[in-house]
């Protein structure tokens, strides 16, 4: 039995399904077609796919014009190309048009590792969750990934999803429920809520293993739609625990942390802490020692939720 898998996988396997039992379906890659998993669908179904090579405003434009003639285009590049070069014609042409073009952010986050700065995509969620009409999606494991996949293929309208490039603990499963807007509630307690998406949802599993050693109960909500967000969960816990932690393998500004803390602002304030990159740009290294340097481990969830607690009235 496989326990880590890339997200990517889950992906390219999804992919795979589609291509077998719809004819709608066209999948394109920017020249990266073997790291996004896309290269998959290329050697069995090559009439379903096509590369546009590295030119990723020509991918979004393809693919709107497929979009509009009842085509489901799948637009997978590298996720901080496809969200930096590609932003006008995404903002523009997909969503302004509300077409229903899927689109794929592969290698995101600072796990990226030696590939560095240019290629670590930190702002991507923030950029998505701006545009009106446009779904955003953060699966935390290769099993989420393809259920996601198969979700976003059902869903009407602009869709985008991002996930890293290394293998992730599975600790879903595909037959899992999965709905576009809904959060999934994985632990229950009552001390602090860990609202996390992508790889950062692990991360708060392993931490709230740490912090039930030492007497301290939180509860865990892997929230995968980033956009829309789900209100109603949000809320109860919030309630519930009246403080937070938000995680995200991003910049702390914008994205999940944006969005969370702008409708508890509104609604329910609480003490909330972030879990995320600190307004700075990365650098190259090995995956895991990165996470360490930027702040993005279970030690510091388990950090930031005793600050979270020790803020609470």
């Amino acid at each position: 039995m496989i326990n880590n898998k890339p997200p990517r996988d889950g992906y390219g396997e999804a992919l795979l399904d589609l291509c077998r039992n719809d004819e709608n379906i066209l999948v394109l890659d920017a020249d990266v077609a073997k790291s996004t998993r896309t290269i998959w669908v290329k050697e069995q179904f090559p009439n379903k796919f096509l590369d546009v090579g590295i030119s990723e405003q020509d991918l979004i434009g393809i693919s709107a014009g497929l979009a509009s003639e009842g085509i489901v285009p799948f637009a997978s590049t590298y996720g901080v190309f496809l969200s930096g070069r590609g932003f006008d014609q995404i903002r523009t042409t997909v969503c302004y048009d509300d077409l229903n073009v899927k689109l794929v952010g592969a290698h995101a986050g600072i796990s990226v590792g030696p590939d560095g700065a240019t290629h670590q995509a930190l702002e991507d969620m923030a950029l998505m969750s701006v545009l009106p009409n446009m779904t955003l999606i953060a699966p935390c494991d290769s099993n989420e990934a393809y259920s996601a996949t198969m979700a976003m293929f059902k869903h009407k309208g602009p869709c985008y999803i991002r996930f890293g490039r290394e293998a992730i603990p599975l600790f879903t499963n595909k037959e899992d429920d999965f709905q576009i807007g809904k959060a999934k509630v994985l632990k229950e307690g009552n001390d602090c809520t860990v609202f996390a998406c992508g790889s950062m949802v692990h991360e708060a599993l392993m931490a709230q293993e740490i912090l039930e050693k030492e007497g301290i109960s939180i509860s865990v909500v892997n929230v995968h739609t980033i956009k829309p967000l789900d209100n109603e969960t949000v809320l109860k816990f919030a309630k519930k625990t009246n403080c937070a932690v938000i995680a995200q393998e991003h910049q702390k500004i914008g994205g999940l942390c944006g969005v969370v803390s702008q409708y508890l602002a509104q609604t329910y304030p609480v003490p909330i802490e972030y879990v995320g990159v600190a307004d700075t740009f990365g650098e190259s290294g090995e995956p895991a020692e990165l996470m360490k340097a930027y702040g993005l481990t279970k030690n510091d969830i388990v950090l930031a939720v005793k600050a979270s607690i020790s803020k609470k009235k």
